[in-house]
C-alpha cells in the first residue's frame, strides 16, 4: 500500500521513468547487500530472507486455543493416562512433538530441558533474521547518503558543462531516496514485525513447556487453566462465575 500511494504520487506529478536511475540503484542496492554480507555470514543474510517471508504469511496458534486443548489434554489424561495422548493429535508441531515425549515416557526434566532447547534455537533463528533486516536498514540510508555525495562531488566538478549537471544531480537525489524508501518501507517494518512474530511465538511455546509439564505431573485442569490463563492479557482471560478474571 505504501508503494502504492508513493508511486501514485509520482505518476500524478510527473513522468515515472525520471525516478529510474540505474546508477543510483547500484550505489543504494548493491552497496546495501555487500555491506551487510560484511557484517553477517552469507547464510545468515540469505536465510534472513527466507524468515522474512514469516513477517507476512506465518500466522502464530491462537493463545486461547491452545489454552483449550491444553485444558483437555490435561482432563483426558487424569481420566485415561498419559498414553491415551498417543492417538491425539493437534495443530501445533511443538506441541505435537512434547505430546509425543510424554507418550514416550521420557522424564519432566528431560522433557522440559529439549523443548526450551528448541525454543531457545528457535528463536535465535528469528534473532539473526531481525539483525540482518536491522543493518539493511541501517545501510540504505548511509549508502543513500554517500550516492548523495557522489553526486553533488560530480556535479560541483562539470558546472561548466550545464549537460552534466542534470544527470549528476539526479543521482545525488535519488540515492536518498532510494535509500529512504528501501529502509522505511521495506527493511526496518520487516525487521520488527519479526520482532513481534518472534516474541508471539516465544510467548506460545512457554505455554506449551507449561502444559507439557502440567500434564506429566497431573495437574488438575481447571488449575492449569487458571495458570495458563496468567499468559494472556487481563482483558482476554477467562471469566468465573463471580465476574472476575481467571
Amino acid at each position: 500500500g505504501a508503494f502504492a500511494i508513493i508511486c501514485m504520487a509520482i505518476i500524478l506529478g510527473g513522468d515515472f521513468i525520471l525516478f529510474v536511475n540505474i546508477p543510483s540503484l547500484l550505489v543504494v542496492a548493491g552497496g546495501t547487500i555487500f555491506v551487510t554480507f560484511v557484517r553477517f555470514p552469507m547464510g545468515d543474510v540469505f536465510n534472513a530472507f527466507k524468515v522474512a517471508a514469516n513477517a507476512f504469511f506465518n500466522r502464530t496458534e491462537n493463545p486461547e486455543s491452545l489454552i483449550d486443548v491444553a485444558v483437555d489434554m490435561a482432563g483426558l489424561v487424569r481420566k485415561e493416562g498419559l498414553l491415551s495422548l498417543e492417538s491425539q493429535e493437534v495443530n501445533d508441531g511443538f506441541f505435537q512433538k512434547g505430546l509425543s515425549l510424554c507418550v514416550d515416557g521420557h522424564p519432566p526434566e528431560f522433557v522440559r530441558k529439549l523443548l526450551t532447547q528448541d525454543m531457545t534455537l528457535n528463536v535465535t533463528r528469528h534473532e539473526n533474521g531481525q539483525k540482518v533486516w536491522t543493518a539493511i536498514g541501517d545501510a540504505a540510508p548511509a549508502m543513500g547518503m554517500i550516492g548523495t555525495l557522489i553526486g553533488l562531488v560530480q556535479m560541483l566538478a562539470n558546472m561548466e558543462d550545464p549537460e552534466s549537471i542534470g544527470p549528476a544531480m539526479a543521482v545525488a537525489l535519488l540515492t536518498t531516496l532510494y535509500g529512504a524508501l528501501i529502509a522505511n518501507l521495506v527493511a526496518i517494518p520487516i525487521a520488527e514485525k519479526l520482532e513481534l512474530r518472534s516474541g508471539q511465538e516465544k510467548l506460545n511455546k512457554t505455554l506449551i513447556i507449561e502444559t507439557v509439564s502440567g500434564i506429566q505431573e497431573g495437574v488438575n485442569p481447571r488449575v492449569m487453566d487458571e495458570s495458563l490463563q496468567t499468559f494472556l492479557p487481563t482483558s482476554k482471560r477467562r471469566v468465573d462465575e463471580e465476574g472476575a478474571a481467571a
